[in-house]
Order: C-alpha cells, then structure tokens, then sequence
C-alpha cells in the first residue's frame, strides 16, 4: 500500500492502468471529480468519502488522463467517446452493473453524458457545479484549463474556486501545486484542453433533447458566486431534466462539497438511499 493516500487500488482498463479510492460497502456509488490542475479523485472527495461509505460502496477513480491513472500517448485534447469508454470499462472490470453517480463540473459533464448513452448503467445522479450544457467560456474556467505551473498561480487558482479565500489553506495549494509538477503532469494536463478552448467546453455538452429524456432522479447543487461554470447552466438543467430538484447556495463558489460540506451530505445522503 503506498503512503500516498492519493494512490488507492489500481486496475486494468483496456490497457490503462487506473488508479481509485473506495470504501465502504452497499450500493455502488461512482464519484467524477472535476478537470482542475493537480486534481485527484482523493483530493476532490476525501472531505465526504467517509461519510457517504457509512451508506454505499464508494468508488473515486482518477479519471482517464488525471492523476494516478495512465496517460495514453496519442491524447490530443478530449474526446467524450474515449472517457466513456473508459469509464464504462472501469465499470465492467470492478462488476459493477449499476451505480449512482455524483459528478462535479467536468465530472458532471461526464455522469450525464453516460446517463444518456448507457442510462441502464446509471441510478440517481448529483450534479455540483456541473458542466454539460453550451456557454462562452468563463474567465475562471479559462485559468483552469491554461494553468501554467507555480505556487502564486495555484493559490490564484484556489481561491478562484472558492467563495472564501480563508477556505484556501496553504496544505491546499501545496499539495495540488507539487500534483502538478509531478513528471509528465503539466505536459499531459495542457494537452487536454489546449487552445482554442472553447471547443472543449463544446464536447462536453449533452443536447437537450438527451436531457429532456433522461429518466433518472437528479440533484443539481451549485454556488450561486461560482465563476468557472456559471449559475444558469444548473438552472437550464433542472429546467430540462424531468426528474430534478435544484438547490443553490449563497456565499459558494464551486468548491460545494468544501464549503457547504455538511449541508452537502445532508441532500446528497438521503437522496441516494431514496425510495428503490
């Protein structure tokens, strides 16, 4: 077992050694984190895993490209259809038929996107902050995805993200600004979403016609102050997707499972165990 608690257990999709955090036991749960710098399923869930494993199985995997998890060589910029594939087959290797899925920003991009397509593989759905509808990039998102590698441009970066700047602890900035330098990281990281950028924010969306016939029950949370992806896309969701709810929260930005953490596990729980 490694003493990075950022390395979880690892295996073998098609070819790509994947890295995940789980924990606990019941029904599967799938948390996607989002496409920050330095980002890793460890660092964007390790605040509510221990509370959500007291309910269900948890899965975080570093998704294809991001953290702990191999990146293939011939990546130039995303492809929905290849993290689909991947996640799907993250899927198949662990058994896992069905699972409920929590998707934060680019995550929740994804989460739809595979609900649409594969919507048997899917249970109920809890998109933060998410992506997957169009809009003109935000400056914030810009900054995301065109980080450049320093301690003054993480810290920027961090408090970017958060409505309070005091919520940045300096351990925060560190530990994603020494993620992001690790070997071959920024090099990986910048060939993702490369300029122009926009058009990535394009690949990422689900039409609206596939909202509107997306069966699943959805909880969509975000930060009314979030700069990175901006309020109205959360509404456009929970004005197109049937089965919604939506809850926005004042003084947030789009760090919602940070800084509104209890409130967070207080929908998000009962939500999941819900009604069969």
């Amino acid at each position: 077992m490694s003493e990075n608690p950022e390395i979880g257990e690892s295996v073998d999709v098609g070819g790509i050694r994947t890295n995940y955090i789980t924990a606990g036991q019941g029904d599967p749960l799938i948390l996607i984190h989002g496409s920050g710098p330095g980002v890793t399923a460890f660092a964007n869930w390790r605040g509510v895993i221990p509370d959500l494993a007291a309910h269900f199985h948890c899965y975080a995997p570093d998704t294809l490209g991001f953290g702990y998890t191999d990146f293939p060589s011939d990546i130039k910029g995303f492809a929905m259809d290849r993290w689909l594939a991947h996640l799907i087959g993250f899927m198949d290797e662990l058994g896992i038929e069905r699972a409920h899925f929590i998707g934060n920003s680019y995550g929740g991009a994804l989460t739809l996107a595979l609900a649409a397509q594969h919507p048997e593989r899917v249970g109920r759905i809890v998109l933060m902050g998410a992506a997957g509808m169009p809009f003109p990039i935000t400056d914030g998102l810009a900054k995301v995805w065109g980080y450049q590698p320093s301690l003054a441009a993480m810290r920027d970066l961090m408090t970017t993200f958060a409505f309070d700047p005091a919520l940045v602890k300096e351990e925060i900035v560190a530990s994603r600004y020494h993620a992001s330098i690790r070997p071959g990281a920024q090099e990986a990281y910048s060939s993702l979403f490369p300029e122009p950028r926009q058009r990535w924010l394009d690949a990422l969306a689900t039409s609206e016609d596939a909202l509107r016939a997306l069966p699943h029950q959805t909880l969509i949370m975000h930060g009314r102050e979030d700069v990175i992806v901006p309020l109205h896309i959360s509404q456009g969701f929970h004005a197109l997707i049937p089965n919604s709810e939506l809850h926005v929260f004042g003084h947030c930005g789009h760090w919602t499972q940070i800084e509104k953490r209890e409130r967070f596990l207080e929908l998000v729980t009962p939500f999941l165990i819900g009604p069969k």
